[in-house]
């Protein structure tokens, strides 16, 4: 598959020829829907926790007669049934994260970027070193786009600075592209070095 490849005043300096087996696969919502539940399931952080009955504050005095009392046969206030006892079968801190096949979560980012391609919204930039230094500067070259998701080859601090505070754009390093960020976005915008980057990584 060839893209163009522009600059930031939208003109086209040149052409990349990119593989087909990365950037025009077939679609599989069910391998994306995978992919994601993934990356959700292992960023829940599993903090949550309730005390049970052992964990609470309160006597273990029998305070009802074994018989006679008409009532059932308790030995403890730290029961469920009773106000301030322990929960049952309550969440507990624990490690929501599973494990997916590699070979799975590379096909889910070979399919979100084929879709991207294919539907337009895959955009190529020969780089993002440019004098881009202020906000206003992003928004006249970017600001027609209702968001989008910037990856370069590294962390590139300057053009992150200029579009933090724009609502609906973000900036990662390739190393960090993945199936969650780029489905959230409604464009993807590349540098030449960073879609050469991601090709050599899911081949």
């Amino acid at each position: 598959m060839k893209f163009q490849v522009f600059d930031f005043n939208n003109n086209v300096t040149g052409e990349l020829d990119c593989s087909d087996d990365v950037f025009n696969v077939e679609s599989r919502p069910d391998v994306v829907a995978r992919v994601v539940n993934w990356q959700l399931a292992k960023r829940r952080s599993g903090s949550h926790n309730v005390k049970s009955k052992s964990d609470v504050h309160g006597t273990t005095k029998k305070f009802v007669r074994q018989k006679g009392s008409g009532g059932a046969r308790h030995g403890s206030k730290k029961a469920a049934q009773f106000r301030g006892g322990g929960i049952i079968f309550g969440p507990v801190i624990r490690d929501h994260g599973y494990s997916l096949p590699k070979k799975i979560r590379k096909l889910g980012m070979k399919i979100i970027l084929s879709n991207k391609a294919q539907t337009g919204n895959l955009i190529v930039l020969d780089s993002f070193n440019s004098e881009l230094n202020k906000t206003k500067d992003f928004l006249n070259c970017f600001g027609r786009l209702k968001s989008a998701l910037f990856v370069d080859v590294d962390k590139n601090d300057q053009f992150f600075r200029v579009l933090r505070n724009v609502d609906g754009f973000d900036f990662i390093p390739q190393i960090g592209a993945n199936v969650y960020d780029i489905i959230r976005k409604e464009k993807l915008v590349l540098s030449s070095g960073a879609i050469k980057a991601l090709e050599g990584r899911l081949l």
